[in-house]
């Protein structure tokens, strides 16, 4: 499974990036606005510090606007990934970008029929919002692993992104529904790297070493 970090935080993007486990970057405009700087530019810097996919959401309503503020946006660097909301005119979006060779990440995904209309659609990525169909009740999961499924069927070419993670759980439950992809925010990473044996193994073996070089 690809790691992509769900943010637009640079120090976060280059920290994830030296760990060595990160796959790709998803943005967005909430993300964008919280860095208080250029988005444009926000946008190139991150495509220079990580290869893999980068992307980069639309802000129109219409199809047509979509697909122009797209081409746009897939100028700016190679691996940038454009993000169209699922709904009736990001299928239109979708449909014509993906037949001009721009890749997409369908957004916002609640629903499996949703997601199966994206991958029709041409989308490169579908991304089911795990954690917010949590937060109301219901088993986002669920959306994932059956997507996952479905798509591996029909042989669609759409990959699963599952996004909205909470907590170290959700990259667990999604590794095992055999998402392609999982979008994760830096917090969510930190918390997969430690566990309390691990820390108390390390105080100890250092613990152990000095003692002997003192008895020396």
């Amino acid at each position: 499974m690809k790691i992509f970090i769900d943010t637009a935080n640079i120090e976060e993007i280059k920290r994830a990036n030296e760990l060595g486990i990160l796959d790709g970057v998803t943005t967005n405009p909430t993300l964008l606005s919280k860095e208080g700087k250029d988005p444009i530019e926000q946008l190139k810097e991150i495509c220079r510090i990580v290869r893999g996919p980068v992307t980069a959401e639309v802000l129109s309503t219409k199809a047509e606007e979509m697909v122009e503020e797209a081409r746009k946006y897939a100028k700016l660097a190679s691996n940038i990934v454009i993000k169209v909301p699922m709904c009736e005119e990001g299928l239109k979006a979708v449909k014509r970008l993906s037949k001009e060779g721009i890749k997409t990440n369908m957004t916002l995904i609640f629903s499996v029929n949703q997601g199966i209309l994206a991958a029709k659609a041409g989308a490169t990525y579908v991304s089911p919002f795990i954690g917010r169909l949590d937060d109301v009740g219901h088993e986002g999961m669920q959306i994932a692993r059956e997507l996952v499924q479905i798509f591996k069927t029909y042989g669609f070419k759409a990959q699963v992104i599952v996004a909205s993670i909470r907590h170290p759980l959700h990259v667990i439950e999604a590794a095992k529904t055999g998402a392609p992809v999982a979008t994760i925010p830096f917090e969510v990473i930190e918390k997969m790297i430690r566990h309390p044996l691990t820390d108390i193994g390390i105080k100890r073996f250092l613990a152990d070493w000095e003692k002997l070089t003192k008895q020396r």
